[in-house]
């Protein structure tokens, strides 16, 4: 089949390529150049505008959008919202809010234009390993794209989860869940770092991918990364968020639905991008007030933690 595939980053990228060694016809489009040039020397039809992106697909057109959450995905669908005609399907495949996602697609149904929110997994591994895809929208337009979606996903990694909204709600939950795993290891190694024993890490997590019950993607991940780094002397513990761990908790609550995992981890990573927490600051003081309990001086810190 053709698509067009709109935003060039490290997913998209590698999306095309895996497309094209599918045997699909691709249009690439991405705001600055150098993207588009790589594209096409795969094999893609590089664009340089927008317009272009649906003058050289043929009716009915597929637009896959794979561009940042919030702002650059509504002025995206805005902008083609005016170009495709009634039969046409857009697809966004970024981690949007899936309310967006109910809103945009009530919107481009009644231009007659389908819509289909692909919650899209796999990372920098998705090229060899294909993407887990997360879809919401109508049976039709899903049909009409599976080729793509087979093409994309390894065996059994895609699936027409519910309506539209659906397929960002799983991956919005499926990232809250990551925020937990990860959290999860990562204190069960710092535990282990700070043991009196001198454990080799990237040994241990090889260890237990052999068949104990925390094996995972995630312990292979964490194999690679301290046999790169055995202490992880070279980067910073400071952690940001996609916004979905912060979606997920706000879901649980208005659900009433309690996620005491998912919620510490989200505000685990909050807490590492605190030098040196102000909270923490109060609890040290009003110890030293209350029990005459000593404070660290802040002189002591190095100097880029104070």
């Amino acid at each position: 089949m053709e698509l067009a595939m709109v935003g060039l980053g490290r997913m998209g990228s590698n999306m095309v390529k895996r497309l094209l060694r599918g045997g699909h016809r691709v249009v690439a489009y991405n705001r600055s150049p150098e993207p588009v040039r790589e594209a096409e020397a795969f094999g893609a039809i590089g664009v340089q505008r927008v317009e272009a992106v649906v003058e050289r697909l043929s009716p009915p057109r597929v637009v896959w959008l794979m561009v940042p959450a919030g702002d650059p995905t509504e002025q995206m669908v805005d902008r083609f919202a005016t170009l495709l005609a009634p039969g046409d399907i857009l697809i966004d495949g970024g981690n949007s809010y899936w309310r967006d996602s109910v809103r945009r697609a009530e919107r481009l149904r009644s231009l007659g234009i389908a819509f289909l929110d692909v919650g899209t997994s796999g990372g920098i591994w998705g090229l060899e390993s294909g993407y887990c895809l997360m879809i919401g929208g109508e049976e039709s337009a899903f049909q009409s794209v599976e080729p793509a979606f087979r093409t994309l996903a390894p065996e059994g990694g895609y699936r027409l989860v519910g309506p539209s909204g659906a397929g960002h709600f799983a991956k919005m939950v499926h990232n809250g869940i990551e925020y937990g795993l990860m959290q999860a290891y990562a204190e069960g190694f710092e535990i282990l770092q700070s043991s009196p024993y001198r454990f080799d890490l990237g040994a241990l997590a090889r260890l237990w991918n052999q068949g104990s019950v925390i094996r995972s993607w995630l312990l292979e991940l964490s194999e690679r990364a301290f046999s790169r780094d055995p202490q992880l002397e070279s980067i910073r513990g400071y952690v940001e968020d996609s916004g979905e761990g912060r979606w997920t908790v706000l879901t649980a609550i208005e659900e009433a639905v309690p996620a005491p995992v998912i919620t510490l981890s989200l505000q685990m990573r909050f807490r590492s991008r605190q030098p040196d927490s102000f909270a923490a600051k109060v609890v040290a003081a009003l110890r030293r007030e209350f029990g005459g309990h000593a404070v660290v001086p802040a002189e002591s810190l190095p100097e880029g933690d104070r």
